[in-house]
C-alpha cells in the first residue's frame, strides 16, 4: 500500500492530490474511495479504455487518446463531481428542518452547544449525523469553535458551509446567534421555494418533449394510417 501511494504521488501533483483529497472528504460516506484508490481506479480505467478502442476499433489507435482522456475526465465527474451534487441537493433539502429546530432550542434558553446535542438527537437525517459525528470530537479536548470550523472544511456545500461560518463568528464576537438563524432559516425558505419554482418551470419543456417523443407520432399514424392502408391496397 505504501508503495502504491508513493507511485501516486508521482505521477500526480501534490495540488491536485489535495484537491481530490477534500473533495472524497466533503462526500463522506457517499463515497468508497480515498485518495490512494481513486487515483488507482482511475488510471486503471484511463488503461484500459485506451487498451480496448485500439483492438475494438477500426484504426483505433487514432480515437484511443480521445477515448482515454474523456475516461479520465468523466471517472472524476462521476465518482466526485456528481456525487456531490445529489449529496449539495439532499443536504440542503434537510437543513432548513434542522436549523428551524436549532433555533426553536435556543429560544427556549439553552446555549449553543447544549441546542445543537439536542437538535442532533431530535432530529433523525443525514445533516443530522454529520454534526452530531462532528460534535463527538469535543469529548477529545476541542473546543466548540474548533469542532465547528473543522465541519465547515469538510463540507460540502457551500451554503451550509457559510451558514456554520455564520454561526462561528456570532458566537465568537458575541452577536445574537438567533437574530443570524432566523437570517439563515429565512434564505433556507426563499431558496426551497425558488427550487420548486424551477421544478415547475421545467415541466411544461419536458411536456413537451414527451408529446414530440410519443404523443405527435401516435396522432400522425391515426390521421394518416387509413390513407396508408388504401395506398398499400
Amino acid at each position: 500500500m505504501q508503495d502504491l501511494t508513493k507511485f501516486i504521488k508521482r505521477i500526480y501533483n501534490s495540488k491536485e492530490l489535495k484537491e481530490i483529497e477534500h473533495k472524497l472528504k466533503c462526500l463522506g460516506t457517499d463515497t468508497k474511495y480515498n485518495v490512494t484508490t481513486f487515483c488507482t481506479y482511475r488510471l486503471l480505467a484511463t488503461i484500459v479504455a485506451f487498451i480496448l478502442t485500439i483492438f475494438l476499433l477500426d484504426s483505433g489507435y487514432i480515437y484511443a487518446p480521445f477515448v482515454a482522456v474523456g475516461t479520465y475526465y468523466l471517472f472524476y465527474y462521476i465518482n466526485i463531481t456528481k456525487k456531490l451534487k445529489f449529496r449539495n441537493k439532499r443536504l440542503e433539502h434537510q437543513a432548513l428542518y434542522f436549523f428551524e429546530i436549532l433555533t426553536l432550542t435556543l429560544e427556549s434558553g439553552r446555549n449553543l452547544e447544549n441546542a445543537l446535542i439536542v437538535t442532533c438527537d431530535n432530529v433523525d437525517s443525514e445533516i443530522s449525523k454529520i454534526f452530531k459525528n462532528t460534535l463527538e470530537n469535543m469529548k477529545f479536548g476541542k473546543s466548540l469553535i474548533e469542532t465547528l470550523t473543522d465541519l465547515k472544511e469538510t463540507m460540502s456545500s457551500n451554503i451550509i458551509s457559510n451558514i456554520i461560518l455564520n454561526i462561528i463568528q456570532t458566537n465568537r464576537f458575541g452577536n445574537s446567534i438567533l437574530d443570524t438563524l432566523y437570517n439563515e432559516v429565512d434564505y433556507l425558505r426563499q431558496k426551497e421555494l425558488m427550487d420548486a419554482k424551477e421544478q415547475i418551470n421545467k415541466i411544461p419543456n419536458k411536456v413537451s418533449i414527451i408529446s414530440v417523443l410519443f404523443i405527435v407520432p401516435l396522432i400522425l399514424v391515426l390521421i394518416l394510417g387509413p390513407y396508408l392502408i388504401q395506398f398499400i391496397s
